[in-house]
């Protein structure tokens, strides 16, 4: 198994009254991308400001490489990191921003040129950062990250402002830091682009684990509907409803099911002798577990928590 470069363990938040994280726990393995869900107020972006040294933990710890950030010896080359709402000089241009950054984090300055022209901001360096969009100071959010070469990268909604394109570069772009060895915690609200991007999922809700596991493991393991397709709807429906099942009638012929098996449907259809014209199972998106997961959390307000 691979090396956790991040793990949290029994971490929890109070902000006065409000609890903002409840006895959270999981590691992120070494080489991989790593989605970070939950919905409003789950504790997101109070859980990744304890892991970058921002906020305090009330209890527990959150570490990078065994170690609290606050201890890591150079911490901008061990991990990058970009919190939504991050805040660039507007009178700078991207190209002094990152010699800002780079000074200030005793940085090779030598890799601004190459990390703009990773982030595809090249023929923007020298243009002020007051007159970028936001995908543009995303982009360049992304370059400052890099420039201490970290093995660790943390990303709050990195997607944000991003136009199709630029979404399609930051799928391709966390594929290959994840390929190269690097650990990669990402935070998102866009789930269709998560599920193709992560290898890993931790979903969160009400600042407590609701599930850690592979993407294709979770997904794969909740059921979606099953669409039945029959001249004898009818009869096919009565059966269901007869053995206990709920049967929604599409149009004439077609039937979807949510609480049987296509194997129970066309076991039951056998023995009647009901003809099918098609019995199709549908997979659930990674937005369609995500939502299951969370319909039953009960969100309370979270003081502060911004995500």
């Amino acid at each position: 198994m691979a090396e956790s470069k991040i793990v949290v363990e029994r971490l929890r938040k109070n902000f006065g009254s409000t609890l903002a994280v409840d006895d959270l726990n999981f590691a992120v393995r070494a080489g991989s991308v790593t989605g970070f869900l939950g919905p409003n107020g789950a504790g997101k972006t109070t859980t990744l400001r304890i892991l970058l040294g921002l906020v305090s933990a009330t209890a527990g710890r959150a570490t990078i490489d065994g170690q609290d950030y606050r201890t890591l010896d150079h911490p901008t080359r061990k991990v990058g990191a970009v919190l939504e709402g991050a805040n660039f000089h507007p009178g700078r241009s991207a190209r002094n921003h990152l010699r800002v950054v780079a000074s200030a984090g005793r940085l090779d300055r030598n890799r601004i040129g190459e990390l703009l022209e990773l982030v595809g901001l090249t023929a923007f360096a020298d243009k002020r950062v007051g007159g970028y969009s936001l995908g543009m100071r995303q982009r360049l959010g992304i370059a400052a990250s890099l420039l201490g070469d970290p093995e660790v990268l943390i990303l709050d909604e990195p997607a944000n402002g991003l136009d199709p394109e630029g979404i399609r570069w930051l799928r391709k772009f966390l594929r290959s830091l994840a390929a190269e060895g690097r650990t990669v915690l990402v935070s998102s609200h866009v789930l269709s682009e998560m599920s193709q991007t992560v290898d890993d999922v931790i979903v969160i809700g009400r600042g407590r684990l609701i599930a850690h596991a592979p993407l294709e493991e979770l997904t794969g393991s909740s059921t979606g509907a099953v669409r039945v397709r029959t001249p004898d709807a009818d009869r096919l429906e009565a059966l269901l409803w007869a053995v206990g099942k709920t049967p929604q009638r599409i149009d004439p012929q077609l039937l979807l099911v949510t609480d049987a098996t296509s194997a129970e449907i066309g076991e039951l259809s056998a023995r009647e002798n009901i003809v099918l014209h098609e019995l199709v199972s549908e997979a659930l998106s990674l937005e369609d577990v995500f939502l299951q997961m969370t319909a039953s959390a009960e969100l309370a307000p979270h003081g502060p928590e911004a995500s």
